[in-house]
């Protein structure tokens, strides 16, 4: 079936039009953005997640049809901005997985994204493959994310992404240790791999479940162009769909800080 077709019903009108600027430049991340091949087979994520039923989240429960919307790899001041602008036309909560050395070059978005009502988790320093890292860097990563993140915005994030979902034992003793919930997805945007707009919206609306926890990007890559104008869509497509988004942390039942 092609990304490009409309999902059952269509939507109620023309999604709202979005300005988009040039992009800044960003401080790189230690093994690059989302890309093919830089993820765990989708059943070692299942296994893991079957093994800690307390510690990691794929999804939530499927009541009252809830969904949780989800940003990684910001912020940054181009595309973080324009996704909150959409998501407050709209009045959507979301939550946003952030990279430490993003969060230090742009504190001002994310206490923009607290003082809006989104949920800010942790997403590493610098977006390192954690299974190549020994237990003290992967604690460092993680400790110097949530004290960025406590300096920016006076929070201290209990959520924390995975870069790539790459995780093993050591990973997932560290967050315990920290007392942190480690956060996968069901729905995968898949906006990080070239797509259009339209198949972005199409890809999510197709997969959507109630109580789904959708993975998209707000920042990293060359361009987050297309998620922006795919978001009106998806947020429109939903709703007709009867969905009511929340952040993860009301979706799962857990505190988001510490």
């Amino acid at each position: 079936m092609s990304h490009d077709r409309h999902p059952p019903g269509g939507w109620h009108h023309e999604p709202a039009a979005v300005v988009l600027r040039a992009p800044l430049a960003d401080p790189p991340f230690a093994d690059g953005p989302e890309r093919p091949g830089a993820r765990p087979p989708y059943p070692h994520l299942v296994d893991l997640a079957d093994a800690h039923p307390d510690e990691i989240f794929r999804h939530g429960s499927g009541g009252n049809r809830r969904i949780a919307l989800t940003f990684d790899d910001g912020p940054d001041g181009t595309w973080t901005p324009q996704i909150q602008r959409v998501l407050r036309q709209y009045g959507v909560p979301a939550t946003f997985f952030c990279v430490g050395q993003m969060v230090q070059a742009y504190p001002s978005v994310v206490r923009a994204l607290v003082r809006g009502g989104h949920v800010i988790g942790n997403h590493t320093w610098d977006h390192p493959h954690l299974p190549r890292l020994d237990a003290r860097r992967i604690r460092q990563e993680l400790t110097r994310t949530e004290n960025a993140i406590d300096r920016a915005a006076g929070v201290r994030p209990r959520l924390f992404r995975p870069p790539y979902g790459q995780m093993d034992e050591t990973v997932i003793q560290q967050a315990m240790d920290l007392d942190d919930r480690i956060i996968l997805w069901n729905v995968d945007s898949l906006c990080w791999s070239g797509l259009t707009s339209r198949q972005i919206a199409a890809n999510v609306l197709g997969h959507a479940t109630p109580g789904a926890i959708v993975l998209m990007h707000s920042a990293g890559g060359t361009t987050r162009a297309p998620t922006v104008r795919a978001l009106p869509r998806i947020i429109e497509g939903l709703k007709a769909a009867g969905y009511t988004f929340v952040t993860v942390p009301d979706l799962l039942g857990i505190p988001a800080y510490k």
